[in-house]
């Protein structure tokens, strides 16, 4: 009975996260043709109004519209992270599986270097490798990239080393199977369930660090619309407008909320102890 309250509750994560996150993604594809306004455009008229008829979440301080602009900049919140996590993952994938398969003197350089890399928390690498290469989307995607490549890698290798004591492994192995194959047709795809889940919880971690970035001044330039941005410009007028401050917010901690979600959810999913009947 426990086992299936766990699973069902492991299936509610699923669901929500999954409907939360293509909720997103819909609007990331198609934010520009709902958005009421121009996110780019000036109404003098209605400097810092609080939300309305008009201005469902209010207007920021030269009038442009905040409704339009979070519709707007989810497509470059989704696109930096999304990219990153891809690079990212396949880095870190490539270097977990080189450590994890050969043992020597190859594991003990990538391992090394996985370990130093590790030593240094991941904010504050990102800030400083987007201080180096400057403040643009690409320079946050590659921020983001690098401070994410660490923990992949040594995830995987940990996976990579489990799984090449298994029988189906070894024997693999005993007929002379070159090490590339085994590792594309044996290794890999049993360990597909770990990086998945990796991956959509890097997500999350993602919209945060990018909106970290860009509330620091390191990420998308304005004018153009970005949730870290807008936090930033709003930061001064959040006693007299609140509402400047509420919607980026919000709609960062939602995007993280259904990425988070989604990964506990297929977590649990892929979890043997799981029972789903």
């Amino acid at each position: 009975m426990a086992e299936r309250v766990r699973a069902g509750h492991a299936s509610a994560q699923l669901r929500v996260g999954g409907v939360l996150v293509g909720l997103f993604v819909l609007l990331g594809l198609f934010g520009p043709l709902i958005a009421p306004y121009d996110p780019a455009g000036q109404d003098l008229f209605a400097t810092m109004e609080p939300p309305s008829a008009a201005h469902w979440f209010g207007a920021d301080q030269v009038g442009r519209d905040i409704l339009s602009r979070i519709v707007v900049g989810t497509r470059t919140t989704l696109a930096i992270a999304l990219a990153a996590v891809t690079m990212a993952v396949s880095c870190g994938v490539a270097l977990g599986a080189i450590a994890g398969r050969f043992a020597g003197m190859v594991d003990r350089v990538v391992t090394g270097f996985v370990d130093l890399m590790l030593t240094i928390p991941g904010l504050v690498l990102a800030v400083a490798i987007a201080s180096a290469v400057g403040a643009s989307a690409t320079g946050l995607t590659f921020a983001i990239t690098v401070s994410f490549v660490p923990p992949v890698a040594r995830l995987v290798r940990g996976r990579v080393m489990e799984l090449r004591g298994e029988d189906f492994v070894v024997a693999a192995d005993a007929v002379g199977m070159r090490a590339s194959r085994v590792m594309v047709r044996h290794i890999l795809p049993n360990a597909v369930s770990v990086i998945v889940i990796e991956a959509s919880l890097l997500a999350g971690q993602a919209v945060l660090v990018g909106s970290a970035l860009g509330f620091l001044g390191l990420g998308v330039q304005p004018p153009a619309p970005e949730w870290g941005a807008m936090l930033a410009s709003a930061r001064e007028s959040i006693e007299i407008a609140p509402h400047l401050v509420l919607a980026p917010g919000i709609a960062i901690s939602l995007l993280v909320l259904a990425f988070n979600l989604l990964g506990d959810g297929l977590r649990d999913y892929f979890d043997p102890n799981t029972i789903t009947s």
